[in-house]
């Protein structure tokens, strides 16, 4: 048989670019010599049959490459990709609140089938189904595709040789893009190249555990179990002493500790007793409390507050509340403007007092006179009193406050608002969006050895400083503490070392060596601290000794490069100097009850952060939209821009500014979004792309995030404060980095991306996958269940690892991990993933050809599904049920 093709001139080129000329050439070689030379040499010595496929190939790409060059891809890449992905996930998203809704237990065979109904109802004139769960009719769709593209690419003398035309259609089908249209849509492989992509960041302990409580997939628990298992049987197999024996039995009682979670929760699963946290946390009663301050100036706890004030009635007091911050702060803000001189050197005093006065009458209007609709019911020797200085005095920003403070006792004192909030399911679920709520599940002898509810194995969520051990100041100044080492504990989910089993990432524990003469002699013993620790007990303490926070002086938090060996050793020396200063006889003398305090800390046990671990998440949210009034005062400066038709500048309109604020304020607490389009779409019916129109004027990273953000976050699903809230900052993020220049890297990034030497970079990879040192790859073995579901589990903990905290504080720890699992669940289906693939590739040859009917080539070739004739058959009021109900 012959082996290689006789020597005849070619001419290899194709793009006009070398480095991808070469290995494409090189793919077509391996084509033609592993799918039609090994057979066509048996029947054939002659050449030219080959040279003509290889030239019709060729000329099919130089066809493609030059059109490739003449599209701009920017649209694509910025737009058209997004919303696919968008919709893709709003599709799948939807699948699973319907079978949800049910009341069923989810099976993957279920989640495709609705998947594919709820397509067929957004996209309304295409499903995928068949191509994607029939591999006949996949085969089949690619073939017409094939054909299609050779019409479009070949002259048409070689496309009316239909034996070189079949050939050359199913070398790319069959030979080509099915098998890489098949790895791309495998989960498995999907999931290794996430693990891949952020194999840097580190395996966080903590979002270990928060996957295994939060997994519904037996299989991913039992993998875990048996590995776990297997870890101890070689671990107790180990011969080993001294202070290698310590390492060991914490690793051991990590895993066994891992090993009861996950038979807990498989037990739990297969018994169907799932438990509501949030149910089960109301009736333990054992919650954090969050002042009403904190609450008021933080969006994600003032969005549930603001559900709840509608549930009762109450909504108006807090809305009054709000408008008068943004009135203070604007009529602050104006009479600073106002009140400066102008280029004639003249001020507008008197203009001044006619905008605030409007401004003023307007927020009393709206809130609290007799036509005011819910009106805030207060003393009315107030109100009058009110009304009086309105009628015969100039108002000044404060003229508010006496009312405002009153609201605030009323939201604060009166049972049916604050006190009630705190018993009620919306607090939890704050609480839980806050991250200040651990699931009490996992308590007691039910999981895992006593974990509570902040992780520590013996700790309680509320401990009071009343219940530490009695110990004198006196007894206690015979006490000393030193730190003697630092400890490195790097975790992953299998191999564990360190003290605690809940505090994951690479830290540095400090080893403190704690002396206490008693007398029978002196006790010694070590006791284990994290940084985050001293910082919680800092806080305590200088909470509760309010004279200590200008003795005691903390060594500040370092976010990058906290593992330096040189910092960890500065560190320690820094929190031996504090450890000194605070064992003095003077320091605890001066402040009754620290002893008790600082035992409990330096007790050999698990720290119990308490209340410490809530003051130390109030204290360090990073939170660029905090103080409402701020936010208030945004929505005020930009509504001539935005709301207010006509306004071109602040002091001319004043008297409405105040009208359309409490407006604003309550529009944005309801789930219509203020800024739907004027052209009604049923965003329950229609694809992302649909709200474009939202942002049509924005910069293309603010719509491209607030895509991706609200389908991924499911944001429009909750009222419109805290979306508005993103929005806002969004727009300031990319205002601070200059939007221009945003826009401008992007367009860079897209051109980078079509560039000839990623284009190289691409071919060469594909060769590679698919032809490993010139030799067509064997098959892949499908890998082994139990890897596959390790590497599941991996793949979520590092996503949940990478999240940065600043998102969390923005939506919400609860909202951003359900947001990521979505996205990592809708990739664990490969009919799924396959049509996710076939709609990107529609969609590029929709942009690659604009002057034909692709779109409707598309409906024609999936115009067999079943899905797609049952939705024609349906009765037309069943077709769109929320249009029906609008």
């Amino acid at each position: 048989m012959k082996q290689e093709n006789k020597s005849i001139k070619i001419d290899r080129r194709l793009t006009g670019a070398y480095i991808i000329d070469e290995p494409l050439q090189q793919v077509i070689q391996f084509s033609l010599r592993d799918y039609v030379q090994y057979w066509y040499y048996t029947l054939s010595d002659d050449d030219s049959f080959l040279v003509e496929i290889r030239k019709t190939l060729q000329n099919a790409l130089i066809k493609f490459s030059t059109r490739s060059k003449e599209i701009d891809w920017l649209p694509y890449f910025a737009t058209r990709l997004v919303d696919d992905f968008g919709t893709h996930l709003r599709i799948f998203r939807k699948a699973q609140q319907r079978i949800t809704e049910k009341d069923e237990k989810m099976k993957a065979e279920d989640l495709v089938d609705t998947f594919f109904e709820v397509e067929v109802e957004m996209e309304k004139e295409v499903c995928r189904d068949l191509v994607c769960t029939s591999p006949k009719d996949e085969e089949g769709f690619l073939r017409d595709l094939c054909e299609v593209l050779l019409y479009l690419l070949l002259p048409p003398g070689d496309f009316q040789n239909k034996i070189m035309r079949y050939f050359v259609r199913e070398i790319i089908a069959r030979g080509i893009l099915l098998p890489l249209i098949n790895q791309l849509s495998d989960p498995d492989y999907i999931n290794q190249y996430v693990i891949w992509m952020i194999r840097d960041s580190v395996c966080s302990y903590e979002a270990f555990m928060n996957i295994i409580k939060l997994s519904d997939n037996v299989g991913e628990l039992e993998a875990v179990r048996d590995k776990a298992m297997e870890e101890l049987q070689y671990l107790r197999s180990l011969d080993t002493a001294g202070d290698d024996i310590n390492n060991i039995k914490n690793q051991i009682n990590s895993l066994l500790f891992v090993k009861k979670v996950c038979d807990s929760r498989i037990l739990r699963l297969q018994t169907g007793k799932e438990i509501d946290t949030v149910k089960l946390a109301v009736k333990c009663g054992k919650l954090c409390t969050v002042p009403l301050d904190n609450i008021l100036v933080h969006n994600i706890a003032l969005q549930f507050f603001m559900d709840y004030m509608q549930q009762v009635g109450g909504q108006a007091h807090l809305f009054f509340w709000m408008t008068v911050e943004g009135y203070r702060v604007t009529a602050q803000q104006q009479l600073a403007v106002l009140l400066s001189p102008k280029k004639d050197g003249r001020h507008q005093t008197t203009q001044t007092k006619g905008l605030l006065r409007t401004a003023a009458v307007g927020v009393y209007d709206q809130y609290l006179s007799e036509k005011a609709s819910p009106r805030v019911n207060i003393d009315d020797t107030l109100v009058a009193k009110l009304a009086e200085k309105l009628n015969h005095e100039d108002p000044t920003p404060e003229i508010f406050d006496e009312v405002q403070r009153k609201v605030y006792e009323l939201m604060l004192r009166d049972e049916r608002f604050y006190p009630s909030f705190k018993q009620h399911v919306l607090y939890v679920r704050m609480l839980a969006e806050l991250d200040m709520l651990k699931d009490p599940s996992f308590r007691g002898s039910d999981d895992g050895e006593g974990e509570s509810f902040n992780g520590s194995p013996t700790g309680s969520i509320n401990l009071s400083l009343d219940d530490l051990s009695n110990v004198s100041s006196d007894e206690f100044v015979q006490l000393r503490a030193c730190i003697s080492d630092t400890v490195f504990a790097d975790y992953d989910p299998y191999a564990m070392a360190g003290v605690c089993n809940d505090h994951g990432k690479t830290y540095a524990l400090y080893a403190i060596t704690v002396r206490r003469r008693t007398p029978n002699g002196e006790e010694v013993w070590k006791t284990y601290r994290r940084y985050s620790d001293f910082h919680d007990f800092h806080m305590r303490i200088t909470e509760q000794f309010e004279n200590l926070a200008s003795i005691l002086k903390l060594p500040g938090k370092k976010t990058f490069n906290n593992m330096d060996r040189e910092f960890l050793e500065k560190r320690k020396k820094d929190l031996n100097t504090y450890l000194q200063l605070l064992l003095t006889p003077e320091t605890m003398k001066a402040s009754p009850g620290l002893a008790h305090c600082v035992y409990d800390f330096l007790e050999n046990k698990a720290y119990n952060k308490g209340k410490g671990d809530f003051a130390r998440k109030m204290d360090t949210f990073v939170n660029p939209l905090r103080n409402s009034m701020r936010n208030v005062s945004n929505a005020v400066k930009s509504l001539p821009d935005s709301l207010t038709e006509g306004m071109t500048k602040m002091s001319d309109n004043m008297g409405k500014i105040s009208e359309r604020l409490g407006q604003d304020i309550k529009q944005s607490f309801f789930k219509e979004s203020p800024l739907m389009q004027k052209t009604y779409v049923d965003p329950e019916h229609s694809r992302v792309g649909a709200q474009l129109e939202d942002v049509v004027d924005d910069t293309i990273p603010l719509r491209i995030m607030l895509l991706l953000m609200d389908e991924v976050f499911d944001l429009k699903e909750r009222n419109q404060w805290l979306r508005r809230n993103i929005k806002n900052l969004l727009q300031q993020l990319i205002r601070a980095m200059h939007g221009d220049t945003l826009n401008k890297k992007i367009v860079d990034h897209v051109d980078w991306m079509t560039s000839p030497e990623q284009v190289a970079d691409a071919v060469k990879r594909f060769r590679d996958a698919f032809w490993p040192n010139g030799i067509l790859a064997e098959a892949v073995p499908r890998r082994d269940k139990a890897i596959r579901m390790r590497t599941r589990i991996a793949g979520k903990t590092k996503l949940l690892g990478i999240m940065p905290d600043e998102l969390k504080h923005i939506l919400g720890a609860e909202t951003t991990r359900k947001g990521i699992l979505r996205v990592f669940e809708m990739f664990q289906h490969t009919q799924l993933n396959k049509r996710m693939v076939y709609v990107f590739l529609e969609g590029f040859l929709e942009t690659l050809f604009p002057m034909y009917k692709f779109r409707e080539l598309f409906n024609k070739l999936h115009s067999r599904s079943k899905q797609m004739q049952r939705y024609k058959h349906r009765p037309q009021s069943t077709q769109a049920p929320s249009l029906q109900k609008r």
